[in-house]
């Protein structure tokens, strides 16, 4: 935003932070009803709901009537719901806009804004927003559908990391080294399958298998007993493992592996 020549106020609840950006010609302040006074937009970037409530509940005295608060936290559905509601009924405009961006997002104007609710809001601060980040991804009217689609992909992320770990963990107990690892995944890209496993996932086509369940399940076996022998803890794949087993019970060992997901099938 000051790259931008836009006038900035700020407040951190850490002051040191705030104290940070003053050299790049923010306006330090010591409250957020100081930081929002006279403020058409304000910006929050905090922790949880409870938080972004406390934060907003002090900055209001500072607030004119009319100011447009658009708040980057992820928060809960319910959360951003409540807040859009009761702004409004006090006469101010709330937008949930939680982000895929880090810092160097941030600073570089790259990553995702997701924004959902009041088309007629969406038009006017979109402009504004696009300056911020690299994609803006209007989810619609329905409100707190961007609230749930940062938390569906925070799962991924937070899913892909613990995979990432688990892989490490057994690349150690086969004694495979970080450059081999990182050279496998260099020639293959699993994530380039990740659209269509999902499209098949929810179309519950499950007869025709790629990988049947039942050796699936005996690659896992393999998987954890080089784990036991190094001595070497996975944290995931015994919980899946106790899920392909049940599957396996239900009779659907000759399925493709991807029906263990079955039971979570969208409509």
């Amino acid at each position: 935003m000051l790259k931008d020549g836009q006038q900035v106020r700020v407040w951190n609840r850490t002051a040191a932070k705030a104290a940070a950006l003053q050299q790049d010609g923010a306006i330090v302040c010591n409250t957020p009803a100081e930081a929002v006074s006279g403020a058409e937009y304000i910006h929050l970037t905090l922790k949880d709901d409870e938080t972004v409530d406390d934060v907003l509940a002090q900055a209001k005295q500072g607030m004119h009537l009319g100011a447009t608060i658009i708040d980057h936290t992820t928060t809960s559905v319910e959360g951003a719901i409540k807040r859009t509601q009761q702004w409004k009924e006090a006469g101010y405009t709330y937008l949930h806009a939680p982000v895929f961006m880090g810092p160097v997002n941030a600073l570089e104007a790259t990553g995702y804004m997701l924004i959902a609710g009041d088309q007629s809001v969406i038009a006017t601060v979109s402009p504004r927003l696009e300056k911020m980040t690299g994609k803006l991804m209007n989810l619609g009217p329905v409100e707190g559908k961007a609230a749930s689609l940062k938390l569906i992909g925070n799962l991924f992320l937070i899913t892909l990391t613990a995979g990432i770990s688990e892989t490490m963990a057994l690349s150690k107990a086969l004694g495979i080294s970080g450059s081999e690892l990182s050279s496998l995944f260099d020639l293959w890209n699993p994530g380039s399958m990740m659209p269509a496993r999902l499209k098949r996932m929810m179309a519950g086509s499950y007869d025709n298998p790629s990988w049947e369940l039942n050796m699936a399940r005996k690659d896992a076996g393999l998987m954890l007993e080089e784990a036991k022998m190094a001595e070497v803890a996975l944290q995931m794949l015994p919980a899946i493992v106790a899920n392909m087993d049940q599957f396996i019970e239900r009779g659907m060992g000759q399925k493709d592996w991807t029906v263990i997901g079955s039971d979570n099938l969208l409509q």
